[in-house]
């Protein structure tokens, strides 16, 4: 027997086989959760920092009603829903005491922050559990593997090397497919985890940016009214 792939997928036996294409499919599911995720982050990124370039002129002049007048549409990225969501809570309230207001923009943004960190980690558990399982199943095949090696060894009545090689490539086949698989998925799972980690950072100090805005101009807007109100006292 030569030690190639096809020579050991040829004397592998049902059950090794069956390994095999486990590992397989997780790698397809792994692929596609890696490549899915991304196109998703890009796009994402793309339409955040064009989100940015847009509202960041009229917030920076401290326009916050006109901003709220603004249409965004719906590719704004993860920036530009959770800071949407803000300016819609202004927009309905403003009419309501400043204290309202203030907290019904926060709950907006934490509500919509939380919801754009469930999106952005959407397939990433699968390959969590590529990753922490695919080892295993290998292992299952390696076991099985061994010990189609001690039974052809028990038929035979004999030990030696050609009696057991083919069972010993077989469990270290499973072995090494496993592996490949699970090594691909950690690295693939920390890189994508890492990045909404980042992004949850990002969405996180947006919130409190525009929060502090909102402060001011609630600040603002409150105090001619205070002073129109010690006037009329006057």
């Amino acid at each position: 027997m030569q030690f190639t792939p096809s020579e050991i997928w040829a004397h592998m036996g049902l059950f090794a086989r069956g390994i095999v294409g486990v590992m397989v499919l997780m790698s397809i599911a792994s692929a596609f959760v890696i490549g899915e995720r991304l196109l998703s982050f890009k796009k994402s990124a793309d339409e955040s920092r064009a989100f940015a370039a847009k509202m960041g002129k009229l917030l920076a002049k401290g326009d916050l009603k006109g901003a709220a007048a603004q249409k965004l549409g719906a590719d704004v990225g993860y920036l530009g829903r959770v800071i949407g969501a803000g300016l819609t809570a202004f927009r309905t309230s403003q009419t309501a005491k400043p204290d309202f207001i203030f907290e019904s923009v926060a709950r907006a943004l934490e509500r919509q922050g939380q919801r754009e960190s469930a999106t952005l980690k959407r397939g990433i558990a699968v390959l969590a559990t590529v990753a922490s399982t695919a080892p295993f199943i290998g292992l299952l095949g390696t076991v099985m593997g061994i010990i189609n090696s001690f039974t052809s060894m028990a038929a035979s009545g004999s030990g030696g090397l050609g009696t057991v090689s083919a069972g010993i490539a077989e469990a270290l086949a499973t072995t090494a497919v496993g592996l490949g698989v699970a090594i691909i998925a950690v690295i693939a799972y920390n890189y994508l985890q890492g990045w909404v980690d980042a992004r949850a950072v990002d969405i996180s100090e947006s919130s409190n940016e525009f929060l502090d805005l909102v402060a001011k101009t609630l600040a603002t807007a409150e105090a001619p009214a205070a002073g129109d109100g010690a006037e009329a006292a006057e």
